[in-house]
């Protein structure tokens, strides 16, 4: 048995969830953080509406529906 395990044996069940949690946050930091770029694909999807609105229209429109 590891000395891991051995040290596990002797914890009671609350500290040896806490102990894996631990571990496993050890790991998650050690593990190379992926890169997530910025998606644009929204880029012109208002386009057929540019003549209707303005840009400022938009912004309270969505002020509106988010209930600010």
């Amino acid at each position: 048995m590891s000395e891991i395990e051995e040290m596990a044996k002797n914890l009671s069940p609350d500290l040896r969830i806490q102990a894996i949690n631990f571990i496993e946050f050890l790991l998650e930091r050690k593990m190379p953080k992926r890169r997530v770029t910025l998606r644009q694909d929204w880029a012109g999807a208002l386009r057929d509406v540019k003549k209707e609105y303005t840009s400022l229209d938009l912004q309270k429109k969505a002020l509106e529906w988010r209930g600010d």
